[in-house]
């Protein structure tokens, strides 16, 4: 069953698809924190340099899921207090 609407409109995202965004970004920032450490510690420049790469990609992940929380920032419903 395909619940995608037809008309390639983008929809709110749900709690539950803002969480695991969230969890995500999280994840993606600790690995980048540990493969920078770990970099910075190795005394293997080949290591070191595939740590680099490494944390590269889990920033370019997490730059990623931001941008997709940003693009659908204004289909957010408008909370009142």
């Amino acid at each position: 069953m395909n619940t995608m609407p037809s008309n390639n409109q983008m929809q709110p995202l749900t709690s539950k698809e803002l969480d695991y965004i969230v969890d995500c970004i999280s994840n993606e920032s600790t690995l980048a924190k540990y493969c920078a450490a770990t970099a910075a510690t190795t005394q293997s420049p080949s290591v070191q340099q595939a740590l680099l790469g490494f944390m590269r990609k889990h920033e370019t992940h997490m730059d990623t899921l931001i941008q997709s929380l940003q693009n659908h920032q204004n289909l957010a419903p408008n909370q009142a207090h």
